[in-house]
């Protein structure tokens, strides 16, 4: 009688690259901003884990978007600030226009890169500016937001270069999508991440970075069936993130100062998780969501005299609810949507 034994996926040499390119930007980007104590370092530590993760290659063109999509960001950040802050409707709109440009870029095909990075940048650059108080400027936070771009594509193109793939990589076909579906996904996604924007000032939850970038996050699968696939795998990542994070605050332990520690350690959790979300296909999961998850903790909370316990603890409970109230929004904006011919969702039953 013959026995099958199933075995656990396995990656693939391009998977294993892609691996040890994702482990090492993270390390790297982490590492360079705590030994030069720059400021808003969730950005050099996550925007490296974007742009290796969703992308598995690079070229001109991502690195166009890249760059485009954070002076994108920093462009509607200055004018919101420094001309409309006094005026809260007018600058809501104005967030609601500039989200629904990113994100037709996004359900269109034409530039997903651009529209998924530009989301989550600007999403965190105005958390972080709507709390910049009068004594203090908006300039430090779109610096270190364009130091953090410019060296993230260095590291992109030296993990590249020191991992490069062993064999070419299919094209990624993009689905066809009518107006309608497109006009849906727009209005739907828009809506929704205008309203977090307004809930988290409405309520000053100025800690609540990654409820913030979470009620983003699931927003990328555009539509409301997998809104909540993604919603879920959120949760679960932020959850299995949150305890992975308190498991390296028990090694660590009173050792934070000694940066070697934390470098290790991060590059050891990235690599790991690296590999789940490399067997999930590519799209954002539950590996995607642990690694943001650390890769914000690591990059936000951890330093000198810091620890983790309690910024983990605080983020996994305002994470679930914010993705929860957030997917409660794309289901009411989603039906409301699908009342009208004009922006009826080809996925609707």
């Amino acid at each position: 009688m013959t026995q099958h034994v199933s075995q656990a996926p396995q990656l693939d040499s391009n998977g294993l690259r892609q691996a040890l390119r994702i482990a090492g930007g993270c390390t790297i980007g982490f590492t360079l901003c705590k030994l030069m104590n720059w400021p808003n370092g969730i950005f050099f530590t996550v925007y490296p884990m974007l742009l290796l993760g969703l992308v598995p290659s690079i070229n001109k063109g991502v690195i166009r978007q890249f760059v485009a999509s954070a002076a994108y960001s920093a462009f509607i950040v200055l004018i919101l600030q420094g001309l409309f802050s006094h005026l809260p409707v007018l600058m809501t709109l104005i967030i609601f226009a500039s989200f629904c440009i990113l994100f037709y870029l996004m359900s269109s095909g034409g530039a997903f890169l651009f529209g998924a990075l530009g989301a989550v940048s600007l999403s965190i650059q105005l958390h972080f500016a709507s709390h910049v108080d009068q004594g203090s400027s908006i300039y430090p936070l779109i610096l270190s937001n364009g130091m953090a771009i410019f060296i993230t594509i260095i590291i992109a193109l030296l993990m590249h270069g020191l991992f490069p793939d062993v064999t070419a990589r299919p094209m990624r076909t993009v689905p066809h999508k009518d107006k309608e579906s497109i006009r849906h996904e727009v209005l739907l996604c828009a809506s929704v991440a205008t309203l977090s924007f307004v809930v988290f000032q409405v309520l000053d939850l100025q800690d609540s970075i990654s409820a913030q970038a979470a009620s983003i996050l699931i927003l990328f699968s555009l539509c409301f069936k997998a809104a909540g696939t993604a919603s879920w795998q959120r949760i679960i990542g932020t959850l299995i993130g949150c305890n992975a994070a308190l498991v390296a605050q028990l090694f660590l332990y009173n050792h934070t100062d000694v940066l070697l520690f934390p470098v290790a350690i991060l590059w050891i959790l990235s690599f790991i998780f690296s590999r789940f979300h490399i067997l999930g296909g590519g799209p954002p999961g539950v590996g995607f969501g642990v690694l943001t998850t650390f890769g914000i903790l690591f990059g936000q909370s951890l330093g000198p005299g810091q620890d983790l316990i309690y910024s983990a603890m605080y983020r996994f409970s305002s994470v679930a609810v914010a993705v929860t109230v957030s997917l409660s929004a794309v289901y009411v904006v989603h039906r409301i949507l699908n009342r009208f011919s004009v922006t009826r969702h080809h996925t609707y039953d």
